[in-house]
């Protein structure tokens, strides 16, 4: 320290006495130096305060008070800086992480709408941030079978993006047990719990469609009960099928429900973003959503998930307060 204030006061003697640009410049890169040495604020008002001492000491006696004034001022300033500083370079660790995990997303999470004869299938996921805490996996690598799982995870970021991703290849993994819906969740639970940290949890409603019996069989996870519109009865039935979330307990078993679909009929799978509307509790979620589908159950599986999202963020004034899923089967 007091070869930084030697060098300063020779810096603001010169400057006083010339008063060039060139001292001035030389001013401008000892400020290299204190940077380099870790000198805070306060510190170099105090090195120039000495330095006035020395140079005028006459002048001081006014002057004083005033330094001592602004070297407290600079103490609380440094440390709010040093704390806005901290704050921003977390920010921008959290904005990479935000961006590991929108890549990780994009490459590994990629869904694909299967398209097949006789049966209509569509799916919307609209995250309200970058990260999607929502994922629709379908499985349809035969011609017999069509499974589709709505996932829902209890987290965000880069360990979200990596507990979907087990979620989606421990799917994959259970091709040859896809049909049992019991089966899969309690298999995939086991890997959920073994996997990710204690705080993180995910929620699924898993079903698979016999399309040659057209027999739809389904179990829940703790997830969000999906809609069957039956074109017979012209009426709305919840599947309802109780089950404790993914990777709470290890042994945890789940049982299965088993429906017929009929020509024209529904089934509606969605994540708790869809239903829950915070804004208005006077309006019934989903009332809205069955409205909606019994009035425009002529249009396409895609365009009602299409009409679903922008009718429910309509209503809710385009604040949706959760990641929006809705994938579709009609039959």
């Amino acid at each position: 320290m007091d070869r930084l204030e030697s060098q300063y006061k020779k810096i603001l003697s010169d400057y006083m006495t010339d008063q060039t640009e060139k001292n001035l410049y030389i001013a401008q890169n000892f400020t290299r130096q204190l940077i380099q040495n870790n000198i805070s604020p306060e510190d170099v008002v105090s090195i120039h305060k000495n330095a006035v001492e020395k140079l005028f000491p006459r002048r001081m006696s006014e002057e004083q008070l005033a330094y001592d004034f602004l070297i407290e001022v600079m103490v609380h300033y440094g440390m709010a800086h040093r704390e806005h500083q901290s704050l921003l370079q977390k920010q921008a660790e959290y904005e990479i992480e935000m961006k590991i995990a929108t890549s990780i997303q994009s490459t590994l999470l990629k869904t694909e709408v299967p398209q097949l004869l006789n049966i209509d299938i569509g799916m919307i996921s609209i995250p309200i941030r970058k990260m999607n805490g929502d994922y629709v996996h379908f499985l349809y690598n035969r011609d017999d079978y069509l499974s589709v799982a709505v996932t829902d995870v209890v987290g965000k970021g880069v360990p979200a993006a990596l507990c979907m991703s087990m979620v989606k290849y421990g799917l994959e993994a259970l091709d040859y047990a896809y049909r049992d819906p019991s089966y899969v969740l309690e298999v995939i639970n086991r890997v959920i719990e073994k996997s990710v940290d204690d705080s993180m949890f995910v929620s699924m409603f898993y079903g698979c469609l016999d399309m040659r019996k057209s027999t739809f069989s389904y179990a829940s996870a703790g997830h969000e009960p999906a809609l069957h519109y039956s074109a017979m009865r012209d009426q709305f039935i919840p599947l309802e099928s109780t089950g404790l979330l993914l990777g709470v307990l290890p042994e945890t078993k789940y049982s299965y429900n088993e429906i017929t679909l009929e020509e024209n009929d529904i089934v509606i799978m969605m994540t708790d973003g869809v239903t829950e509307f915070r804004l208005l509790d006077e309006l019934n979620a989903r009332e809205v959503i069955t409205s909606l589908i019994f009035e425009n159950k002529y249009l396409s599986a895609q365009e009602l998930c299409n009409l679903l999202y922008k009718q429910i963020e309509k209503i809710q004034d385009f604040k949706l307060s959760d990641d929006f899923t809705i994938a579709i089967i009609k039959k």
